[in-house]
């Protein structure tokens, strides 16, 4: 396994480029994002473990990152002053621009995999906002009410963005409608919600042990678009469950409820290659593989990886081949790439 020390700083978020499989980028902070500065990180790997090709500085803490669809050297960070930053990696020092309309810290940005020339931000101040990276205003502010934690526009429609948020919802906003009293929101799911056509208390369809209901409303963290099924949607958060919703049927609760993180879960990913498989990484150490029950109904924990001198807090899979090898994460050409918020980046 892997390792590099982003020293001084606590990690938020870990991204690979989507040109290059050897190279991620780390969005850091000092002090665990509480105060003081923040900082990019630019990491190689190697046959020789993981190197540090640049850095750049910040004046606040970084709390997430997005690569550019369009520009292999661009990167974009989301702040704790509310701003969003452009860098490219070819430049020293200074962002290539910088946005600065929320009012409270951005905690999650993420670029449109299909219409290349836009990406999405949220923020604490309870508003998403659409942007440019042409333009120096943003195009579109889609209002939540509520501290939005992740936002990501789905990989199959240029026109659709999610978010999850401190209410326990997930939102679908759809551009193409009229901007009216629903802000181009089309639909809003309640995570804590059970699945009607069971009981009460009844054991979760994948046998993991989870109770399908009833859930108290709890904040929601995270969230991730499925790669091959185009309305599947997996969400996680405080209540330490990661729930996968069909948006075809928003009434019939969670399809898939999955148990076994013992605090708060920090970052879902589903696999690039397999439409049934998902990784996780929570507060309570570990990293795990989730099998979601598509094709076999188990639903089962397929691996897990922590260690005592990390929390695994966010967690980021290649664009080259993983493969899946019995109880463990096996790896062919690329890695997983996994970090804590006590300033370790592994490769797994």
């Amino acid at each position: 396994m892997l390792e590099y020390r982003t020293q001084g700083f606590n990690g938020y978020a870990v991204k690979y480029s989507p040109f290059f499989d050897s190279r991620v980028a780390v969005a850091s902070a000092a002090n665990f994002g509480l105060v003081g500065n923040g900082r990019l990180h630019i990491l190689g790997l190697t046959a020789k473990g993981i190197v540090a090709e640049k850095w750049f500085d910040t004046q606040d803490s970084l709390f997430d990152l997005a690569w550019s669809e369009t520009h292999e050297n661009q990167v974009l960070v989301a702040a704790g002053d509310g701003s969003i930053k452009l860098f490219d990696i070819g430049l020293d020092e200074f962002p290539v621009q910088s946005w600065q309309e929320h009012n409270r810290e951005v905690f999650a940005v993420h670029w449109n995999l299909v219409d290349k020339d836009k990406f999405c931000s949220s923020s604490w101040d309870g508003t998403i906002k659409v942007w440019s990276p042409d333009r120096p205003t943003s195009l579109v502010t889609l209002p939540t009410h509520a501290c939005t934690y992740s936002a990501a526009f789905s990989p199959h429609d240029p026109s659709i963005l999610s978010a999850v948020s401190s209410d326990s919802q997930l939102r679908i906003f759809d551009l193409r409608t009229p901007p009216s009293a629903s802000n181009h929101i089309t639909l809003t799911i309640p995570i804590h919600s059970p699945n009607p056509r069971l009981p009460p208390n009844a054991a979760a369809p994948n046998n993991q042990g989870a109770q399908v209901g009833p859930f108290a409303p709890a904040e929601a963290l995270t969230h991730d678009w499925n790669k091959y099924r185009s309305t599947v949607v997996a969400t996680a958060g405080v209540d330490r469950l990661i729930r996968t919703f069909d948006i075809r049927a928003p009434d019939q609760g969670p399809v898939a409820v999955m148990q076994g993180h013992e605090y708060a879960v920090r970052r879902v990913a589903w696999s690039p290659h397999l439409a049934d498989t998902l990784l996780s990484a929570s507060y309570d150490m570990t990293c795990r593989v989730w099998n979601d029950g598509f094709n076999d109904a188990k639903g089962a924990v397929i691996g897990a990886q922590g260690g005592p001198r990390s929390w695994a807090a966010w967690v980021a899979i290649p664009s080259s081949c993983v493969e899946l090898i019995g109880a463990c994460l096996g790896m062919r050409g690329g890695l997983p790439v996994s970090g804590g918020m006590r300033g370790c980046v592994f490769g797994m």
